[in-house]
């Protein structure tokens, strides 16, 4: 596809195992983060837990949780880096889950020529994230699971173009 994907969810203080489990499901590189690896494309990166991630000099920068009380707002805060510290195509994408996280950046990623997309309510399991999402009034789409990849890949075409 020519992109880096990077999953940020909420993991506190119970390590993720979606390094483990999505190479059965991709062909791509599926690596945890670690202080300072190089986004590349082609690649899926999962947020380690318990820590804010941030982009800088085209690397990841892991910094302890800003706040460890309540739902996490680790989104959000990447988002903002990426908004700050990244120069390339951005495509921000909000799906199923508890609270509001991420919603607060999405018109900065507009503001910077970024495409953002909530998941369509209906197909999420926890809507208030997709839900707090739409309401920012920042998305441009809002898309079922498969129609987001889809869309995905039509912006990654086009920007290769």
């Amino acid at each position: 596809m020519g992109v880096a994907i990077v999953i940020v969810n909420h993991v506190r203080t119970v390590a993720t195992l979606l390094h483990e489990i999505l190479p059965r499901y991709t062909e791509m590189p599926v690596e945890l983060i670690t202080e300072r690896l190089l986004i590349q494309p082609n690649r899926v990166f999962i947020i380690p837990e318990n820590c804010d991630l941030h982009a800088l000099g085209g690397e990841f920068r892991l910094k302890p949780i800003s706040k460890p009380r309540g739902w996490p707002d680790v989104i959000t805060v990447f988002l903002r880096s990426l908004t700050q510290h990244w120069a390339g195509k951005l495509i921000a994408v909000i799906v199923s889950g508890y609270d509001g996280d991420g919603a607060a950046a999405l018109c900065g990623i507009k503001e910077v020529g970024g495409v953002t997309i909530a998941q369509k309510l209906d197909t999420a399991g926890q809507p208030d994230m997709p839900k707090s999402a739409i309401a920012s009034g920042c998305i441009d789409f809002v898309l079922s699971p498969e129609d987001i990849a889809h869309e995905i890949l039509r912006i990654a075409h086009a920007a290769a173009n």
